[in-house]
This record gives C-alpha cells, structure tokens and sequence, in this order.
C-alpha cells in the first residue's frame, strides 16, 4: 500500500479534470496508481510535459514524453450547451464529474463555464450533439492559477462523489424498507 502522503501530492499536481483518459476513473485513482508503482507519470494529456516534468521531479525519476495511446496534450478548453439544441435529456448532468452543467429533464441546460474543468465526458452521452468544446481564453472562475482552479475542482468533485455515495445509501434504505413492508403486509 502505498504512502498516502505520496498518493496526496501526486493527485496535487494533476489537474483535476477527472477526464479518465488516463485509463483510471479519475485523478486520485491514477495518483494511487502512479504512487504503487503500476502507471507510469505520462498518462495524463490535460497535464502536458509540465505535469509529467512535476511528478518526475516530486518521485526523482527522468521525465518522458506524453504517450499518444492516452491522447494528446491540447489547450485548455470548456464545454459549452448549443442551447436550442437541447433536448433536456440530462445525460450530460449525470456525466458531469464536477456538477459544472445546469438543468433538469425536458429543460434546456446550460453549463457554468467558470466551473467546467474541459474534461469533455458530457460530449458523448449527447444524443442530439448540442455540446462544443471551445477554447477557454480567459481566466476561469474564482481562481487566480491552475494551481487554484484545480484544487476548486477537486473540492466539487469530492462533494459530488460524496453526494452520489449518499444516494445510493438512501436509494439502498428506501428498497430495504419496501421490501419490510411488503413482508409485513403479506404475514397480514
């Protein structure tokens, strides 16, 4: 098991888009990964070289290029709602790692940009193709660094994990006392 000191500062210096291309479920699985010694440094496209160069500095190893087979390294960008296009389906809600779309079903959405880490899961589940990518040339939300912005993204999709965990325990309970009352009715 590894140190989880190691496992906090490597998923610091990623940049916390939760995008998954790195082939891990988010930024602390690919962190835990990296720190147990079975990913290597260079999985990250959102992170560039100036990610790879932070961690091969902070685990004292030789940086090494991106690897293509996780994709390419590409300007930092957001999501955006062509929003009479939208349908309300709100698969895009649910793909959201980090809570940045608004909307609820057969509404239109719209995605707060200051929020939007870029990490382009709301784009596929899109059933009718109304979510663009455009490239983010200001600077984001409340933070003044990426440094800031990542760990604010960090902190909502914590709060959504959280949430989601939460839910599950409620949708579990709500089940476990159906079938009590269902069993109850039925000794009647």
């Amino acid at each position: 098991m590894p140190d989880t000191s190691l496992i906090d500062q490597i998923n610091d210096i990623l940049p916390q888009t939760q995008c998954r291309q790195c082939s891990f479920q988010g930024c602390k699985p690919y962190a835990f990964a990296i720190a147990s010694g079975t990913a290597d440094i260079n999985q990250c496209p959102p992170g560039g070289n100036d990610g790879i160069a932070a961690l091969a500095s902070l685990l004292g190893v030789d940086p090494k290029p991106l690897n293509p087979q996780f994709g390419q390294h590409k300007a930092k960008s957001v999501a955006f709602i062509i929003e009479q296009d939208c349908i309300g389906c709100i698969k895009c809600i649910a793909a959201c790692p980090v809570d940045a779309i608004l909307g609820a079903a057969k509404q239109m959405h719209t995605i707060i940009s200051s929020e939007c880490t870029g990490c382009e899961l709301c784009v596929a589940p899109c059933p009718v193709d109304c979510i663009v990518l455009i490239p983010q040339t200001a600077p984001i939300g409340r933070s003044t660094t990426q440094y800031e912005f990542a760990q604010h993204a960090k902190q909502r999709y914590e709060v959504r994990s959280l949430r989601k965990e939460q839910e599950v325990a409620e949708k579990a309970e709500r089940a476990k006392q159906k079938r009590a009352a269902l069993a109850k009715m039925k000794l009647t």
